[in-house]
């Protein structure tokens, strides 16, 4: 399989082209033949413009790759070794939604010949591939697992808007079902990935590492946020607290903050959800879950006291929340618990505007039923600093005392204005 694709004699197609699967595709495509396939053809026809829809990579990506960009599954059959990286989303019951992937295998099952290669890159629970996904595989394509096809495992590890930490430069993490397809993986992956990959072993083996890796940080930030909250009924700042005991030299450096995204606000319901099915149940995972739900609300109730305790009328007040997007500095807002933030300030009947220089006004308005404001108006009462976003950083307290009322609030999430703000009522968590 290895010689095949080095020598472009066969040719590896990824599944879904988002965040993961596009720079995975772009990648392997400076090296070998490559299928970029997606559902969305309205991305696909901007990737073949050399477009990120994701608004991730510039257009020098797509340069010197031999990649062809489709929507039609057809052109799958012309591959011989898959990489499928679709989401895995929660649904509205913190329920793992199986659907896309479940999905593309049954796209792939059309299309998989005898000594195909699968490997699945998306978030899932310990077990997943092999209960799941496989008896799709098999059942849809009449052939056999691992006497006909092989499979393996390998998590993603991509983390939007970090330029530093990229697919070539992260170690990674591979499986497969034998040790002829391990060894096969491994190699294909180690055409682009500089860092090395590590064999782990067995695929449930490296669907768990996957999921702790968030599971971890969420529960993390989530010690760090329920400290916020003992603090302040304290009387003092938590940034303070953690700035005094970072000194000291095992101190893990974690933050409060909003917790959501695709991956930390995500991954954990998955292994929440497989420990529900074997009967135990996960408290510590799910009180972390639990704290970091309830961010959005507790800073809305903590903006809307703060409002009413300065003199004003809630319902006849205006709030500017500023930054959309679920992290500082990219454009993605799938799972943004600052919309939670704003519908909860809505619930006060606050008036409420959302502004932010990198989300998408029409995917904030479908997804959310937010509209985004063109610019900044004047005379709010609480202004909340929800996203630390670069254009942000830099902002004095001049600047925030032109657009606001007399005696308004600040609200800053992350504390980036800490110590500098003297005449505004200064709240972070």
């Amino acid at each position: 399989m290895y010689d095949q694709l080095i020598n472009k004699e066969a040719k590896l197609a990824v599944i879904g082209l988002g965040y993961v699967g596009l720079p995975i595709a772009l990648e392997f495509a400076k090296k070998i033949s490559v299928i970029g396939f997606d559902i969305n053809e309205a991305r696909v026809e901007l990737m073949k413009q050399g477009i990120d829809p994701s608004k991730e990579l510039d257009s020098s990506a797509f340069e010197g790759t031999d990649i062809h960009f489709t929507a039609s599954a057809d052109a799958l059959k012309e591959a011989t070794f898959y990489i499928v990286a679709v989401p895995t989303p929660i649904d509205e019951h913190k329920v793992p939604d199986l659907k896309p992937l479940l999905g593309a295998s049954t796209s792939l099952s059309k299309v998989l010949k005898k000594g195909d290669y699968v490997v699945f890159e998306s978030t899932v629970y310990p077990g997943c591939t092999e209960e799941d996904c496989i008896p799709v595989l098999e059942k849809e394509s009449g052939l056999k697992f691992k006497e006909d096809f092989k499979v393996g495992y390998s998590p993603e590890r991509i983390n939007p808007g970090d330029t530093e930490h990229t697919l070539t430069k992260i170690t990674k993490v591979v499986s497969g079902c034998c040790e002829e397809s391990l060894e096969q993986i491994a190699k294909t992956y180690e055409i682009v990935v500089q860092a090395g990959v590590y064999k782990a072993k067995s695929i449930k083996v490296a669907e768990a590492a996957k999921v702790i890796e968030n599971t971890q940080r969420d529960l993390n930030i989530a010690l760090m946020n329920e400290l916020s909250i003992i603090f302040d009924r304290v009387g003092i700042n938590t940034f303070d607290v953690l700035d005094a005991a970072g000194t000291k030299w095992n101190f893990l450096k974690f933050f409060p903050g909003l917790v959501g995204g695709h991956c930390i606000g995500v991954d954990p319901y998955y292994l929440t959800h497989k420990a529900k099915e074997l009967n135990y149940n996960a408290r510590v995972i799910l009180s972390g879950r639990y704290i970091n739900d309830l961010m959005p609300a507790y800073v809305a109730k903590k903006t809307v006291q703060a409002i009413i305790k300065n003199g004003k009328n809630i319902v006849e007040s205006k709030v500017l929340v500023m930054g959309a997007t679920f992290k500082e500095n990219v454009a993605d807002i799938r799972n943004s618990k600052v919309a939670d933030l704003v519908n909860e300030l809505k619930s006060f009947n606050v008036n409420v505007d959302v502004v932010d220089p990198y989300a998408s006004s029409e995917e904030m308005k479908e997804e959310y039923d937010i509209d985004l404001s063109d610019s900044i108006g004047q005379n709010y009462d609480g202004i909340v600093v929800a996203v630390n976003h670069d254009e942000y950083a830099n902002l004095s307290e001049d600047y925030f005392k032109k657009i606001s009322s007399d005696n308004a609030v600040l609200v800053d999430v992350k504390g980036i204005y800490r110590n500098k703000i003297k005449d505004l009522t200064y709240l972070s968590l």
